[in-house]
């Protein structure tokens, strides 16, 4: 199976593929390139969501990682990350355990029914901060995702790497000879 097409200058830079001019001409005529002109906030976002958009989109912009049409596709990132915190606040408020009272049947000596009595409590988990925590992990998950599609996790930046142009060799294997005479 192939692997994810590359960008042309991406396949030239690595030059484990030898194309010719006529080919690189014809794969930068087929690749899609989306415009970065307009990369503006979402009107839905608040003043607070829409300065870390501005933030996030010039560094986006300045590794050219992020176009117009993938205005909503941050500020759904960034809106998952607002949600992630609030509940995280919500829970640390949440205790883990909450005590219950533990009831036991007993004879009423004046009536000589059977009654509930409590005699005690004991302590279990917390079914608030359960579901608070399941909502969490579903916030994590989006954020997790949001940020790989553009670059913020230490393996999508890996996948994009680009690799430094080879400068310093001689074009030739007789270069390094000619230049001893």
């Amino acid at each position: 199976m192939a692997g994810q097409r590359q960008p042309t200058n991406l396949v030239v830079m690595k030059g484990k593929k030898h194309l010719t001019k006529a080919e690189i001409e014809a794969r930068k005529n087929a690749e899609v390139v989306a415009p970065c002109d307009k990369v503006k906030p979402p009107a839905y976002l608040t003043p607070e969501l829409k300065k870390k958009f501005r933030k996030l989109a010039k560094e986006l912009l300045e590794i050219g990682l992020i176009a117009n049409v993938d205005c909503e596709a941050l500020a759904r990132l960034l809106i998952a990350q607002g949600q992630f915190i609030e509940i995280t606040e919500e829970i640390q408020r949440t205790p883990l355990m909450i005590d219950v009272p533990v009831y036991e049947k007993r004879e009423n000596p004046d009536t000589g029914e059977m009654e509930n009595v409590q005699v005690g409590t004991r302590q279990v988990v917390n079914g608030e901060r359960e579901r608070l925590m399941i909502i969490q992990d579903r916030c994590m998950k989006q954020c997790r995702q949001g940020a790989g599609d553009f670059g913020m996790t230490v393996s999508s930046r890996c996948r994009l790497i680009v690799p430094k142009t080879k400068t310093d060799k001689p074009e030739n294997k007789f270069a390094k000879y000619a230049s001893r005479a």
